[in-house]
């Protein structure tokens, strides 16, 4: 976490629960956290409580999606588990750190039972998305424990190299890609499940997309 010197800026006291190891304000007297991506712009950029809901919320409210659309991937089409939905609803109004890691681990554990018992040749696509989302967690917590050391750090070197130790922000991009590949991964065993034949395909040989061939016939 970040110190509690840093100095204030546009927004005023911090009043979030979080505080990243980014120096505020460094970049622009409006912005408390320049390096993070749109989606949690708004709590980066002010570092205020009610910001950092609209930066939550969203995950949790994913990884609900997420977990459902998983536990749902055998079923009959235009069925609904209002016992699972009533559950995430539930969990959905609990937002705190450890609600999301616990959606997280079972999102994991599912994952796992689908490449091991269900359909092993998807071990790729879901080893590749857990193992770059879990890098990002790793810097993640990199950046919490060892923050003085890497502020230190980037006083003595180039802000070119600077820059590349703020590991709070690749813990938005891998987290990202890593979401990202776990959707391709959803999408893949259900529309299997389904009798479509999804591939996987590489835009420009470089961004991975999942294309689906016609429904086989009987």
């Amino acid at each position: 976490m970040a110190p509690a010197a840093d100095r204030e800026g546009y927004w005023g006291p911090t009043t979030s629960t979080l505080d990243w190891c980014e120096e505020n304000y460094s970049v622009t007297w409006y912005i408390a956290e320049f390096l993070v991506g749109m989606g949690s712009w708004c709590f980066h950029m002010t570092l205020k409580y009610e910001m950092q809901l609209l930066d939550e919320l969203p995950m949790i409210y994913s990884c609900c999606i997420f977990v459902y659309c998983m536990f749902e991937c055998f079923k009959i089409k235009n069925s609904v588990n209002y016992h699972l939905l009533f559950t995430l609803v539930l969990f959905s109004l609990i937002v705190t750190t450890v609600m999301y890691g616990m959606l997280v681990f079972t999102l994991v554990l599912r994952s796992i039972y689908i490449v091991t018992w269900v359909y092993p040749w998807l071990r790729g696509l879901g080893y590749t998305s857990l193992g770059i989302f879990l890098l990002g967690f790793l810097f993640w917590n990199i950046d919490n424990i060892f923050c003085e050391s890497l502020r230190n750090f980037r006083k003595k070197v180039p802000p070119i190299i600077g820059i590349t130790t703020q590991f709070h922000a690749w813990w938005h991009i891998l987290t990202g890609l890593g979401s990202y590949l776990h959707i391709l991964f959803s999408l893949y065993t259900r529309t299997l499940y389904l009798r479509y034949r999804p591939k996987v395909k590489f835009l420009f040989g470089i961004w991975p997309v999942i294309l689906f061939e016609p429904l086989r016939k009987h």
